[in-house]
């Protein structure tokens, strides 16, 4: 099916801890069809952030088979890895990854920039992402002057810029307060109702499974639950 944006068919994944190997993932299977708003939600040791790193590419499985907006990843050597992280993926981390020494609009562009986007188009795609999660009065400042909440907005923009087929977020709340908390998801909600934005989050937060619209429960590396499966 063609709107199949993410397809994992048994993805095993096992590394080495001191010497003892650990399954991350065993035999998973997982689909994802385009504009869900899925969570990955599991006790932690799982597999939900390792599942999360393959799907993205930033992690290659030892056994089964991955492909992303139909490309199958094991196909592609690092540099075509990275190429299609870098125009069909967006990403929003824990920690949110955001360059110090650069404002929250050179945040943004610095992904348009790397796919080679002009500089006057990269400016108003910036602004007008920015603006969108209500940002424009924050535009020039760095991320060391910006709130938790504010920095987190700020790489859902820059993740979102390049307008990606999939929006991975890992643990995005982790650091956030309640309230702040409940706004980001509502933003998330909101980008995925209306844009159609395909989103996996991983999380154990069951408030952020609560915003989703179909929750995928895993144990020991292993899908325990998934409504869609069926």
């Amino acid at each position: 099916m063609n709107d199949i944006v993410v397809g994992c068919e048994k993805v095993d994944k096992t590394y080495q801890q001191e010497a003892v190997p650990v399954h991350a993932l065993r035999g998973v299977d997982f689909e994802l069809r385009a504009g869900e708003f899925v969570s990955l939600s599991g006790p932690s040791g799982s597999g939900k952030s390792t599942l999360l790193n393959i799907v993205g590419g930033l992690d290659r499985p030892d056994a089964g088979e991955v492909t992303i907006d139909g490309v199958e990843l094991s196909t592609l050597n690092e540099n075509k890895l990275t190429e299609l992280r870098l125009m069909k993926i967006g990403f929003v981390f824990q920690a949110y990854n955001l360059i110090p020494v650069l404002s929250a609009q050179e945040n943004v562009e610095f992904i348009l920039q790397l796919q080679g986007v002009e500089a006057s188009e990269r400016r108003d795609r910036a602004e007008s992402v920015l603006a969108s999660l209500g940002l424009e009065e924050m535009c020039h400042r760095q991320p060391g002057e910006l709130s938790g909440g504010q920095q987190q907005r700020v790489a859902i923009a820059r993740a979102i810029v390049t307008n990606p087929v999939l929006l991975l977020a890992d643990e995005p709340t982790a650091n956030l307060d309640s309230t702040t908390t409940e706004e980001l998801l509502t933003l998330l909600k909101n980008l995925n109702e209306s844009r159609n934005m395909t989103i996996v989050t991983a999380t154990h937060d069951p408030i952020v499974m609560s915003y989703t619209t179909r929750q995928v429960h895993l144990h020991d590396g292993a899908v325990a639950l998934d409504p869609k499966a069926a």
